[in-house]
């Protein structure tokens, strides 16, 4: 069974362009920070939710004990495993928007199937945090005790389908620090006027410490 088409005809969706905002747009709605292992994920998302006012969950607490020890033994999700994952994440996603609150969660959404399935919670719009093999594999191997191995960089970068046109979204390069990919994120979600948020200090977040994914 197509899992995703019949959660699709279970919810009503609204769509949206494809393309970035422009000018100022404050509309609830749901943020999704994609991408693969060491991408910045988490720590991303986590700004940007600060910067916005938004409601934050981790991504990874959405994952049965099952799948974590999976991930941990190196194995990577397969569809049956993911669907479950997902669907929490979207039924969360639409619980918030329902109430009238913006919210962002860092999620892999590696294939365009799992993004359709999240975009029935509302308002859904993606932030593909993108960069090169090595960086991601540097960072991946910095990181101490979470349970995605270095190993399994390579599937999740062959499984990706980059965000298509008629998608909500748009891709962010993960080169620079984390406060100037958040500025870069605001500025194409419409949001500007955050850009500058109340004047604090860059942070200075190690992207290779960060809980992450999927």
């Amino acid at each position: 069974m197509d899992t995703d088409v019949t959660e699709t005809a279970m919810y009503s969706t609204k769509t949206s362009s494809g393309k970035p905002s422009t000018g100022t747009d404050r509309r609830p709605r749901a943020i999704v920070v994609m991408g693969v292992a060491g991408s910045g994920k988490t720590t991303v998302a986590a700004l940007l939710a600060g910067r916005l006012g938004a409601s934050f969950a981790e991504g990874d607490d959405f994952h049965s004990p099952a799948n974590v020890a999976k991930m941990a033994a190196g194995h990577p999700l397969d569809d049956d495993d993911r669907w479950p994952w997902l669907r929490g994440i979207r039924d969360w996603f639409a619980k918030e928007l329902n109430e009238g609150r913006s919210a962002v969660v860092p999620c892999s959404a590696l294939r365009r199937s799992y993004r359709d399935l999240l975009r029935t919670a509302g308002d859904v719009q993606f932030v593909h945090l993108t960069g090169s093999r090595e960086l991601l594999s540097e960072r991946i191997q910095g990181r101490a005790g979470h349970f995605m191995k270095p190993e399994m960089l390579d599937s999740q970068l062959a499984a990706l389908e980059p965000l298509q046109d008629d998608e909500p979204g748009f891709a962010v390069d993960v080169t620079p620090r984390p406060d100037q990919i958040v500025d870069e994120a605001l500025h194409l979600l419409g949001r500007p006027d955050t850009d500058d948020a109340a004047g604090t200090p860059a942070p200075t977040t190690d992207l290779t410490s960060e809980p992450e994914d999927r």
